[in-house]
């Protein structure tokens, strides 16, 4: 399981939320080797004055989280960190300075799923990746 929040101002998130969240989507797919029907993204376009960032960041500052169970390699978390970053400079002109992303791991057992906890799932896909 891998879900995603993104954060920006709204009037620059909204422009481009569908390119990022297909973005997001084929470097997860990539990367942690999910389906393509594990799509679970949500999008946070915030007012001016609810964002603070630090001045060095502009208007298009993206935070990116990502919540997801643990067992993955830290090799595998830092590729997806550069495959994200590199392609959302790439293909929507975001500096890199401008975009954070944090990965937040949790145990299965701590999931609700699908009537479940998350360690009784029989999943479709490997997460020691």
């Amino acid at each position: 399981m891998v879900q995603i929040k993104v954060y920006g101002l709204a009037d620059k998130l909204n422009l481009v939320k569908s390119e990022l969240s297909n973005i997001i989507h084929t470097s997860i797919i990539e990367v942690l080797q999910l389906t393509p029907e594990k799509r679970f993204h949500r999008f946070f376009p915030l007012d001016k004055s609810d964002f603070y960032y630090p001045s060095d960041r502009s208007d298009n500052y993206l935070i990116i989280e990502i919540s997801m169970f643990d067992g993955r390699s830290m090799e595998t978390k830092k590729q997806l960190i550069r495959l994200l970053i590199k392609n959302i400079n790439e293909k929507l002109n975001i500096p890199v300075y401008d975009i954070e992303i944090t990965i937040f791991e949790t145990p299965k057992h701590n999931w609700g799923i699908r009537g479940l906890p998350g360690d009784e799932l029989n999943l479709n896909y490997k997460i020691e990746v």
